[in-house]
């Protein structure tokens, strides 16, 4: 009987379930976006202390990776390759050696990357080179090689923590053919995000079935341009739209946000956006618990972090004192003197110095009739005395190229009256601001407070004119004279000198502005420099050996008795002082 008791409880045994083996995993998602350069706490245009950049980063990192071990997974989400001359210097001069940004992502060992826009600017020599050099997967799922039609490079990559598949699907803005020459993406399209990405999150719920799904997106939150053949910020959208994704890195907008969209499924998705400058990383924190293998339950949070107050990582510094020492040595290499301190923040109020002497330079190097020009940098000054190299990327900050278009004096006149119709105001009364300005965009590091991007405030020399802000968009602008004293011609070609972003469209003033369709202008271009502006205005100064900025005076903001109170007032509410 005892012997059939055993036996029968056994058999009960095997008849009931074994208890379900529950685990719980977290991991750790560390996003940077738009470091553009900044590596080191040290700025090397001003040659000064820097706030973040990724030596703060790396520490941050290294002490959460104590925690997570390989539960930490490091992204990068593009514009890394161009800002400051630690990228120019190995870029395009020690082009022998690996690229620093290559060697930053392998030391701080990075689980995958994503193109930027200022990326694609370097060239295929620059970027070619740097994806053979990580050490980890550059995504990018819309951006398509003509010849074969699939995906330049890989468009994500599978990443395995303890048994939990993660899926990185990356994306890039779809508006860089409108923006860069197609020399620099030969052989390339750029397909739109959200068609893409519905394409490719099918894909990977077929065939991969990942347990999480992150975006990795270098296309801003929403706004942006958008014309019938892009739109250049579709974060958001692609949140609400297509669901799957349970996190969204996103950046290229330059603007710290933190959102939660809950999209057509009823689901969350958290969007985090780090801005810019390696100031900030995106951290989100997943919670799953499985039961058997299988995910039945997963929470994500996540938030913006500033790492601005986290100590430098001395033993990256250390690792990289040679190339920071080289670096030094090639900033630091005199060019010519500057007879007066200039400074990009008048250039928003009037014809200015700084402005006019990229103006000028950009006409004696080509021999243009008349010049188009923008201030690249919010508020930076260049000072009186030595130029220095490291002054030159305050001058000009992009590694734009130098065309020369054919240009009708009414085109001329509409592409300006485009640029104004961004920049100012139109006054009401002698109290209304005479900046364009816009609260909300106080944080975006590319608006300033402005309603519109300040890279777009287009003014001219070579032409007299004058600025009505009581006059409504569209007839602003009134151009009186060539500034050689000849009559303007409204239906005269002209040759008129800008950088390549303006010339290949970029900011929609030649086209939405001046009315000159996309597929024509390549045709209007008569001159295009074999290499980066900077490299000409450099080149033009060490000519000059001694400069003499000064304003054109060739135009001007008026009614005067409106303006000139309403100038002091603006300028004291953006720049804090008169």
């Amino acid at each position: 009987m005892k012997e059939l008791a055993v036996t029968g409880l056994a058999m009960l045994c095997l008849a009931t379930p074994a208890p379900a083996k529950n685990k719980k995993i977290n991991l750790r998602i560390i996003e940077t976006s738009d470091v553009h350069g900044c590596f080191f706490p040290y700025n090397f245009i001003e040659r000064k202390p820097m706030k973040g950049t990724l030596a703060r980063v790396s520490t941050y990192v290294n002490r959460l990776r104590k925690h997570y071990g390989d539960n930490l997974i490091l992204l990068d989400n593009g514009d890394i390759l161009q800002g400051q001359p630690t990228c120019y210097y190995y870029n395009y001069i020690a082009t022998d050696t690996k690229n620093i940004a290559a060697e930053v992502v392998n030391y701080m060992k990075y689980d995958a990357g994503a193109f930027g826009n200022h990326d694609i600017e370097t060239g295929h020599a620059v970027y070619d080179k740097w994806i053979k050099e990580v050490e980890c997967p550059i995504v990018g799922a819309n951006i398509i090689d003509t010849v074969s039609g699939k995906p330049y490079t890989t468009p994500y990559t599978i990443i395995l923590r303890e048994g939990i598949k993660i899926a990185i699907l990356g994306m890039t803005t779809p508006a860089i053919p409108n923006w860069l020459n197609e020399s620099l993406w030969a052989g390339l399209r750029f397909d739109g995000i959200k068609e893409s990405a519905r394409y490719w999150m099918e894909h990977l719920k077929k065939t991969e079935r990942p347990d999480i799904v992150i975006g990795l997106f270098h296309s801003g939150w929403e706004g942006g341009i958008s014309t019938q053949l892009y739109t250049e910020d579709e974060t958001h959208d692609v949140a609400r739209e297509i669901p799957g994704f349970d996190i969204v890195f996103y950046g290229h907008d330059h603007t710290r946000r933190r959102s939660v969209v809950t999209n057509d499924e009823g689901t969350e998705v958290l969007c985090l956006d780090p801005s810019c400058n390696a100031l900030m990383v995106g951290d989100a924190s997943i919670e799953i618990e499985t039961e058997n293998g299988r995910v039945v339950r997963k929470s994500v949070t996540g938030q913006v972090h500033d790492i601005c107050d986290e100590a430098v990582d001395e033993d990256f510094m250390e690792h990289f004192k040679p190339h920071t020492d080289r670096i030094n040595h090639y900033v630091s290499r005199p060019v010519g003197t500057l007879g007066d301190t200039i400074r990009t923040r008048d250039c928003f109020f009037g014809s200015a110095p700084f402005t006019d002497l990229v103006h000028n330079l950009q006409l004696a190097i080509t021999g243009a009739d008349i010049s188009f020009n923008a201030p690249l940098s919010f508020n930076i000054s260049v000072p009186k005395g030595e130029i220095y190299v490291s002054d030159m990327f305050k001058l000009y900050k992009y590694e734009n190229n130098i065309y020369v278009l054919n240009m009708t004096g009414e085109e001329i006149r509409k592409h300006l009256e485009m640029s104004y119709d961004l920049w100012v105001n139109t006054m009401k009364s002698p109290d209304d601001h005479i900046m364009l300005l816009d609260d909300d965009n106080r944080n975006d590091m590319q608006k300033y407070g402005f309603k519109n991007m300040t890279f777009n405030f287009d003014s001219a020399a070579g032409i007299d004119y004058e600025v009505d802000v009581k006059q409504p968009n569209g007839r602003k602008v009134r151009i009186l004279r060539m500034s050689d004293g000849r009559p303007f011609d409204k239906h005269r070609w002209y040759k008129v000198v800008m950088n390549s972003y303006r010339g290949n469209g970029g900011g929609e003033l030649l086209t939405r502005g001046a009315g000159i369709s996309k597929d024509s202008i390549d045709a209007r271009i008569v001159y295009r420099s074999d290499k980066d502006q900077r490299f000409y205005l450099m080149k033009e100064i060490e000519r000059m050996k001694n400069v003499l900025p000064k304003a054109n005076g060739n135009w001007r903001f008026v009614p005067v008795e409106w303006v000139r109170p309403a100038i002091e007032r603006d300028r004291k509410l953006i720049f804090g002082d008169l």
